[in-house]
C-alpha cells in the first residue's frame, strides 16, 4: 500500500490539497485534507497528476541519429528514449514510427523493422519504464507503402494510424522557405539536394498518394480490431472533408484556423504540438496552438520532438483560459480516451496508478517522481 499526503491533487474536475492511497496497481482512495495513516509520504504541496499519455513522438529518431548521418545502435537508442520519456512524466507513449519517407536514405526507412522489434524485445525483457505502444505514420508518397504497412496490421501494439503527405508546397510545407530551412538543418541536406529533390517529390506525390491512401484506409477498415485514423497537417476544409469521408476521427496538427474549425464541426478530435505552445508558435509558420486553444479548438497536446514540452505546455494553457484540470486533461485523459484506453489518464479510484509528482520552479513544472501501475519508474 502506498499512501501520499499533502499533495495538490488534480482530478478531472478539481484541484485540492489532499491524500491518495494505492493498492497494488490501482488507485484505491482519494480524499481532501490530511491523513493519519502511518508511513504516509508528505508531498509538501507538490502536484499529484495522472501519468501523461503521449500520442505522437518521433523522439526516438533523435537518439537513432543524434547528428546528421551519425547512426546510433538501436537498443541503446530505445533505452535512452524511454528514460527521457519517463522523466518527462509520460507513462504511456505511442512511438510514432514512420512507414516511408521523402528521402530513401532516411533513418526512418532503414530502422523501421529494427525499431519495432527492438521496442518489443525491450518491453518483453521488462527494461522499459513507460508503456510503449505504436502510432504508425504512413507517408503516402512512398512507392512500397502498402507492402511496408501490412506487417503492422496484426500488431497488438498498434493504437493509431495517421495519413501523411509531406510533399513540399502544401499542408505543413506550404511555405517552401520554411521547408528549405527544415531539411537543411535537421536532415543536413545541401541546397543542391533540396533543388534536386523538389521535382522528384512532386512526381512521387502525383504517382502514389491517391492510390496508397485508398489502399491503406481499406486495410485499416478491414482490420479485426478497428484502429483510429488521423489526418495530418490539414490545411483546407477540403482536407478535413476528405478525411471525414474515409472515417478519420482525429485531425493531427491542423495548420490553419479554418481547418481546425472544420475538424471541430465534423466532431474530430484535434491534436496540436506542445512545442508550438512552449515556443509561442509553429516552427513551420502555421497557426499557433495557442490561437486554437483560445478558440477552444484543442483537445490533445503531443510532445512531438521534445518530451519535456508536454507537461510544460499543459501548464502554459492556463494563460489561454484553460482551468488546470482541463489543461492536464489534454495530456492525460483526452489522449487516453482518444485511442480507447479507459483504464488510465486521470486521478480516480479504480484506475491504474499512473502518477506523477510535479514541483513548480520559476513557472516551469519539474517531474520529481513517477509511477506506472503502482510501480515507481522515476
Amino acid at each position: 500500500m502506498i499512501i501520499i499526503a499533502n499533495a495538490r491533487v488534480v482530478t478531472r474536475d478539481d484541484v485540492f490539497t489532499g491524500s491518495l492511497s494505492v493498492d497494488g496497481e490501482h488507485i484505491a482512495e482519494i480524499w481532501p485534507g490530511p491523513t493519519a495513516a502511518l508511513g504516509a509520504e508528505d508531498w509538501e504541496g507538490d502536484y499529484l497528476l495522472p501519468g501523461l499519455v503521449e500520442l505522437h513522438t518521433d523522439n526516438l529518431e533523435k537518439h537513432l541519429m543524434p547528428r546528421p548521418k551519425v547512426s546510433w545502435p538501436v537498443l541503446p537508442a530505445i533505452l535512452a528514449h524511454d528514460a527521457q520519456v519517463a522523466t518527462a512524466g509520460i507513462t504511456t507513449v505511442l512511438d510514432a514510427l514512420s512507414v516511408g519517407d521523402i528521402d530513401t536514405d532516411s533513418v526512418r526507412i532503414q530502422m523501421l523493422e529494427a525499431c519495432s522489434e527492438g521496442l518489443r524485445t525491450a518491453a518483453q525483457a521488462g527494461v522499459l519504464r513507460a508503456d510503449h505502444l505504436l502510432h504508425i505514420r504512413l507517408e503516402l508518397a512512398e512507392e512500397n507503402l502498402v507492402e511496408m504497412f501490412a506487417p503492422f496490421l496484426d500488431d497488438e501494439r498498434l493504437r493509431l494510424v495517421s495519413l501523411m503527405d509531406h510533399t513540399p508546397g502544401q499542408r505543413q510545407w506550404t511555405d517552401i522557405g520554411h521547408y528549405r530551412t527544415y531539411v537543411t538543418g535537421k536532415r543536413g541536406w545541401s541546397e543542391e539536394k533540396v533543388e534536386s529533390m523538389l521535382d522528384r517529390l512532386l512526381e512521387r506525390q502525383e504517382r502514389y498518394v491517391n492510390a496508397n491512401r485508398a489502399a491503406v484506409v481499406a486495410q485499416c477498415t478491414r482490420r479485426a480490431l478497428p484502429v483510429p485514423l488521423a489526418t495530418h497537417d490539414d490545411t483546407t476544409t477540403d482536407h478535413v472533408a476528405e478525411g471525414v469521408a474515409e472515417g478519420v476521427s482525429i485531425s493531427e496538427f491542423p495548420t490553419t484556423l479554418a481547418a481546425a474549425r472544420a475538424a471541430r464541426a465534423h466532431g474530430l478530435g484535434i491534436i496540436m504540438g506542445a512545442p508550438n505552445v512552449v515556443r509561442g508558435g509553429s516552427h513551420s509558420g502555421n497557426v499557433s496552438a495557442a490561437e486554437l486553444a483560445r478558440h477552444d479548438l484543442l483537445d490533445v497536446l503531443s510532445s512531438d520532438y521534445v518530451p519535456a514540452s508536454l507537461l510544460h505546455a499543459a501548464f502554459l494553457l492556463q494563460a489561454q483560459g484553460f482551468s488546470l484540470p482541463k489543461a492536464i486533461a489534454t495530456v492525460s485523459h483526452n489522449p487516453a480516451r482518444m485511442i480507447g484506453l479507459s483504464d488510465r489518464g486521470e486521478i480516480a479510484p479504480g484506475l491504474r496508478a499512473d502518477l506523477v509528482r510535479v514541483r513548480m520552479m520559476g513557472g516551469v513544472p519539474v517531474v520529481l517522481a513517477a509511477w506506472k501501475a503502482g510501480r515507481r519508474i522515476v
